[in-house]
């Protein structure tokens, strides 16, 4: 099957996965979110994906890797510059 489109959508809260044959793959985010991000930063990075990148999310979560993405790419840097 060929992939059709990956999105987000807003009005469930899930990255869906369209294919072909009327299917279509839908992960929750929220749920994702709850199991996985343990700060604002990690929440921060999540959203980034799914915005821009969802069909990277959805292979990140597929592939159970994301926790390993947010421990690996999260900056957990202040903003003013000062030590946590």
């Amino acid at each position: 099957m060929h992939r059709i489109s990956c999105a987000y959508n807003p009005d469930t809260a899930c990255v869906e996965l369209r294919l072909g044959g009327n299917l279509i793959l839908a992960v929750d985010c929220i749920a994702v979110e709850d199991q996985v991000a343990r700060n604002l930063y990690e929440c921060s990075a999540l959203d980034y994906l799914i915005y821009n990148a969802p069909l990277e999310y959805l292979e990140l979560v597929l592939s159970g890797e994301i926790e390993d993405y947010l421990r690996k790419y999260t900056d957990y840097s202040r903003l003013d510059g000062r030590e946590q």
